[in-house]
């Protein structure tokens, strides 16, 4: 009993930590919990995929297709209060306008937003758009399953970088940050993306695989390349860019994650 209720301890850490959604006040966190709560990370996207494939399907029987997608998509950056999006606009200013590692991180640091986040967000947020839609015109259901797909594969990729990294901030820019990462919560991490997909297709799995683990490498290299390491600003660029790619291959592969 005692080991459940410290694994929903942790999930509840990383709920609070990953969204808006209320955890127990008396909940405490420290640094070593933190790291532990990494390995749920995945499933905290389950959770926010399934409340924008809610709104999704619930806003689809009385509004059109494409309404309907910007609500899903308005409710998943309501429910985790844009945390990826920031990431992702701070993670274009800095790689775009620093020339040296400490000016792309003072840049990120920074709350203004600059032209770079701003077309980041534009573009990413209208791709977005315009992938959930044609997989809309499949079929809504698969559209719905997308979602949550996407938000957990999208999590446990930009999470298990944390795995192999070097954490290149001295603390995070506005809460702590899981900086380490043991053999456990990679495991359970990877464990939960690999049977979610699986779930739905064992052929998805074999292509969905190889194709976020090579992302996966692209965006280290990237990031290494750029600052050395990582910072929460970079994962929530991971996340984002994850999430695209999830959506453009089961365009390719006939739209159905099922």
């Amino acid at each position: 009993m005692g080991f459940w209720l410290g694994q929903l301890r942790l999930f509840l850490i990383a709920i609070g930590f990953f969204t808006r959604i209320p955890v127990p006040s008396a909940l405490t966190v420290d640094s070593d919990s933190l790291n532990k709560a990494s390995r749920y990370f995945g499933l905290v996207g389950v959770v926010v995929g399934l409340i924008s494939a809610l709104v999704l399907l619930l806003a689809a029987g009385i509004l059109p297709s494409s309404i309907a997608i910007v609500l899903a998509m308005i409710s998943s950056v309501l429910v985790t209060g844009g945390f990826h999006e920031d990431g992702l606009a701070d993670t274009a200013d800095g790689f775009g306008g620093g020339w040296r590692v400490e000016d792309k991180l003072k840049i990120m640091k920074d709350s203004r937003l600059g032209s770079y986040g701003a077309l980041a967000l534009v573009l990413v947020l209208l791709l977005k758009y315009q992938l959930l839609l044609e997989l809309a015109l499949y079929d809504i259901n698969q559209a719905a399953l997308a979602l949550v797909l996407a938000h957990c594969v999208s999590r446990v990729t930009a999470a298990s970088i944390i795995f192999s990294e070097t954490y290149v901030r001295d603390e995070g820019k506005s809460k702590p940050l899981a900086q380490q990462q043991g053999l456990n919560e990679l495991g359970i991490l990877l464990l939960t993306g690999i049977v979610l997909t699986a779930v739905l297709s064992t052929t998805l799995l074999f292509w969905l695989l190889p194709t976020m683990l090579l992302l996966r490498w692209a965006l280290v290299f990237w990031f290494r390349r750029q600052i050395g390491g990582y910072t929460g600003d970079t994962l929530g660029a991971a996340q984002q860019v994850s999430e695209l790619a999830v959506y453009m291959l089961l365009l390719a592969l006939g739209g159905s994650p099922a």
